[in-house]
């Protein structure tokens, strides 16, 4: 697997397990898998993962920005809906 899959200069950690966005890409254990109602499949290119991982670490700052700008405001809801969609 590249270095660039691993994403180590994103400051945000991404999640070992979890659905990326309303997408068929799935993260389970730290692999990328696309899943659809029929099966699934583990997606192992090196570059397509890598740019897996860039995407999920890019919705990890956003979803960490917007829980600091919920909670400046005063937003009760701010803690318990972080990494929601």
């Amino acid at each position: 697997m590249s270095s660039r899959s691993n994403y180590s200069s994103v400051p945000f950690s991404v999640p070992r397990s979890g659905r990326l966005a309303g997408s068929p890409a799935v993260r389970r254990d730290g692999k990328w898998c696309l899943v659809v109602g029929s099966g699934s499949v583990i997606a192992t290119d090196p570059a397509f993962t890598g740019e897996l991982d860039r995407f999920a670490a890019l919705m990890a700052a956003a979803d960490q920005s917007v829980a600091v700008l919920r909670t400046a405001q005063g937003d009760p809801l701010a803690s318990r809906s972080r990494g929601r969609r």
